[in-house]
């Protein structure tokens, strides 16, 4: 199963029943969970083959907000910011986010993050099928121009999906690239959020990445998209880190993990604990979530069973 920091190496579920509703009392929760949003990323090539086929099925499905990701065609799906925003528009969705990458990755740099056989095989795989793939932007050398291709499209939110965290020195870069890319967003009225994996909870040289980028950038320009599975696999508690850092979570990934092999699965069916996450979303900060199953088998039929237990949580 592939994980979005290995497909961008180169370019919550709403659990949350009737009886809970009042402990939150969040207008932007409110808001959100009417809106369901999907991280683009989950339907693997579709996007590049078919961008409007593909979103007329997802707003047929009910999805209002979405999410973008790197691609083959670059980080638009071979679409200008305009162009895309437009066609989003035009089929009653919401273009709330887009994914890009913090850096190019070294083959070096990616094995790094294999833990067991099964990384390293699926590392392997990925560099493969994407070996070829003509350079994508990326915001250590391109954050200004990111940044503006996002205000063109008029999103909300500029994400770097993934920056290698091996070193101290990586690490860092990214608070170096990241501080710049959040001043750089905020002159051209986006917000600039980073996406952590499990890899930011492991100690390196005597640190924890996500604990080093948090305390060592503005956090008024630096907002972090928490993914929900990815921080419970790393054995972190969600509402601990938003005590630790409340209103710095505007985004969320809504991506729960099989209970047998700890995969990503559709929402619902997993091990993340949703109900008692989202019953903390205020403090957390949360404006949009986002649906996200990695490497799903059957995209269109994941995202629809993920969407309708959302539904049925929140209805």
């Amino acid at each position: 199963m592939t994980t979005r920091r290995n497909f961008l190496q180169q370019s919550g579920t709403f659990a949350l029943a009737t009886l809970l509703l009042p402990k939150v009392g969040s207008a932007g929760l409110l808001k959100a969970k009417k809106s369901i949003g999907l991280q683009l990323y989950t339907l693997g090539d579709l996007m590049t083959t078919d961008a409007k086929g593909t979103l007329q099925k997802l707003a047929a499905i009910g999805y209002k907000e979405l999410e973008s990701a790197g691609s083959s065609k670059g980080n638009y799906y071979g679409y200008k910011p305009k162009e895309f925003a437009s066609m989003v528009k035009d089929m009653g969705m919401h273009w709330r986010a887009a994914h890009v990458g913090g850096a190019p990755f070294g083959i070096d740099q990616i094995m790094k993050m294999a833990k067991t056989a099964a990384d390293s095989a699926r590392i392997q795989r990925m560099a493969e099928r994407f070996k070829n793939m003509a350079p994508t932007l990326n915001l250590k050398n391109d954050y200004q121009r990111l940044a503006d291709d996002a205000a063109e499209g008029g999103i909300s939110y500029l994400v770097c999906s993934s920056i290698p965290v091996n070193t101290l020195d990586e690490i860092k870069t990214a608070v170096d690239v990241f501080n710049k890319t959040g001043d750089a967003c905020k002159r051209t009225g986006v917000q600039f959020a980073y996406h952590n994996h499990t890899t930011e909870f492991d100690q390196v040289e005597g640190h924890r990445p996500f604990d080093y980028i948090l305390a060592n950038t503005d956090k008024d320009l630096v907002k972090m998209e928490l993914d929900l599975a990815w921080a419970t696999k790393a054995n972190q508690d969600p509402i601990a880190l938003f005590k630790q850092h409340p209103g710095r979570f505007p985004l969320w990934h809504a991506k729960d993990l099989d209970k047998t092999n700890n995969k990503p699965a559709e929402v619902g069916t997993g091990i993340v604990d949703f109900k008692r996450i989202f019953s903390n979303a205020k403090e957390s900060g949360m404006k949009y979530f986002f649906v996200e199953q990695d490497g799903a088998p059957q995209p269109f039929q994941n995202v629809t069973n993920s969407y309708n237990y959302l539904k049925k949580i929140i209805a």
